[in-house]
């Protein structure tokens, strides 16, 4: 059975008429499809990470009220979610300034990383000789054992912050050139219908 054809969108049509769509118009709105699918993952990715951040920054929450720190913490968290579903909804409207919002904000979580990092590598180290308990549990190494832990810890954390996010980071930026052209090559009525029927 032949499929009847659908009435152009209004505003955006070849046909100011309002007439149904022809062939050709259907090959435009395929060829647009395959352009954004890059875009409508990248979008997928934003949800993702924003939700993630979003978790995070509810659970540091508590420790806000025990110093400047947490409170720093908890701050820059919810303002990294917050960027990322910002920059996630220019991604939907199809702006190229979206990726490019996406790609800074983590490249500013990964610095909010490394920086909280090396506070805690480069802060003050607690005395383990204080707790007579621990200093028995680790021996008279016990210090040294503390500080190469903390090492291994806080440094395995920049390391992976720096492929996770930094590779996200790349992705992002990357995405650009995908909205770039599909602004260059989709007609402007594509484009309007789009925004009325979404397909993120």
């Amino acid at each position: 059975m032949d499929t009847a054809p659908i009435a152009s969108p209004v505003g955006g049509p070849l046909n100011p008429a309002g007439g149904p769509l022809n062939e050709d118009h259907y090959r435009e709105l395929l060829a647009a499809t395959s352009l954004i699918r890059p875009v409508r993952r990248a979008s997928r990715v934003a949800t993702f990470n924003g939700w993630t951040v979003g978790v995070i920054a509810a659970l540091s929450l508590p420790f806000a009220f025990f110093g400047l720190d947490g409170v720093a913490i908890t701050v820059g968290l919810s303002t990294v979610c917050g960027l990322e579903f910002w920059g996630r909804r220019k991604l939907l409207r199809f702006d190229p300034a979206g990726a490019i919002w996406l790609g800074w904000n983590q490249v500013g979580f990964l610095a909010l990383i490394v920086a909280y990092c090396l506070w805690m590598l480069l802060g003050d180290v607690p005395d383990i000789r204080a707790n007579p308990e621990l200093s028995r549990l680790l021996g008279s190494d016990g210090q040294q054992l503390y500080q190469a832990l903390n090492l291994t810890v806080y440094g395995s954390v920049i390391v992976l912050s720096v492929i996770f996010q930094g590779g996200n980071a790349i992705y992002y930026f990357t995405r650009r050139r995908y909205l770039i052209a599909y602004q260059q090559q989709t007609a402007p009525w594509v484009r309007e219908f789009f925004k009325i029927i979404p397909v993120v």
